[in-house]
């Protein structure tokens, strides 16, 4: 009997939606008012299509997992997320190519003007802090910062330094052993920019490793070692490692969250972006039902993919820029 029931009502609502439908017959209005109407009640249930995200390999770790949460809500809907770097990214997304660019930078003069040559507009959301952390050996007692100048004599391309004395005089001449993050890391590509000034600029001489457990259990087990990767990961190691307080000109600064959330910690904390085309974003309803899961959800996810997510009232105020 309450299959009956529930299979009148069906009938009796579909002859309702076609006589409401007959009424407001009128041209081409009426798509849009079907649009409005229908999708209001059935859009989260229904939503398709393919949504392209490419940019930055920083951004690159959340928005994969933000990607792979939505389509288990919606696995109609397929959304594909690429790292050919920031610049790529705004050089598709100000063409038109793609709904979304991830950044881990702000938007350029020079991009903002191919943007707005092919009449593209954007909605420009933060979602999230990077922090990095250099780490040496927990029985490291001599190395108690360093600055920005001395990371970039360590790691830049053909450096010289090869024992602690080469940094410092005063440090004992002990064969540095260096861990840090492949190249086709998000961190490799802010670190190197960052601290070397260039993008993938790095000596090559050092154990580099995808796995955060390897490049940790290395530090760990040496004591006169050097290393690098995501300020979350260290926290989740803090017992086995030593942080390494970074000094940009203005006095050494520890990586805390409150360091990183201000900006305090520089050079190695910034905001990540994501852009979104305005014009996809009002007009397909799974781009905006994926850009609002986005926002609803990064500060969940950031910290399992190893980044710090916005304080609540600097996420509300990105929020409201979807109104």
């Amino acid at each position: 009997m309450v299959k009956r029931t529930g299979w009148l009502i069906m009938v009796f609502a579909l002859a309702f939606a076609l006589l409401v439908t007959g009424c407001g017959a009128g041209g081409g209005g009426d798509t849009g008012g079907n649009e409005q109407g229908a999708g209001a009640g059935a859009e989260e249930e229904k939503l398709s299509g393919t949504i392209r995200l490419d940019g930055s390999s920083t951004v690159y770790p959340i928005s994969q997992a933000v990607a792979e949460d939505f389509m288990d809500e919606h696995p109609d809907v397929n959304v594909t997320v690429g790292f050919s770097g920031t610049g790529g990214g705004f050089k598709k997304s100000t063409a038109g190519e793609i709904e979304i660019s991830n950044a881990s930078r702000p938007i350029k003069e020079e991009e903002k003007a191919a943007a707005q040559k092919n009449g593209i507009e954007f909605i420009e959301l933060k979602v999230a802090i990077d922090g990095l952390a250099v780490v040496v050996n927990k029985e490291n007692d001599f190395v108690d910062h360093l600055t920005v100048e001395e990371l970039k004599k360590i790691w830049e391309p053909n450096s010289k330094v090869k024992y602690w004395s080469d940094v410092r005089k005063e440090w004992p001449k002990e064969e540095i052993k260096l861990y840090g993050p492949g190249h086709d890391s998000g961190t490799f590509d802010y670190f190197t920019e960052a601290i070397v000034g260039e993008g993938g600029a790095s000596r090559s001489d050092y154990t580099a490793s995808e796995d955060d457990n390897v490049l940790v259990t290395g530090v760990a087990g040496d004591k006169y070692s050097l290393g690098y990767f995501g300020y979350a990961y260290y926290k989740a190691n803090q017992d086995k490692l030593k942080v390494v307080p970074i000094d940009a000109g203005s006095g050494p600064v520890e990586p805390t969250e409150e360091n990183i959330n201000t900006g305090k910690y520089t050079p190695l904390s910034r905001p990540l972006y994501i852009y979104v085309n305005k014009e996809f974003y009002q007009t397909r309803p799974e781009v905006k039902a994926f850009v609002k899961y986005y926002m609803d959800h990064v500060s969940d996810i950031a910290p399992e993919v190893g980044y710090i997510p916005l304080p609540e009232s600097d996420l509300a105020q990105e929020k409201a820029k979807l109104q």
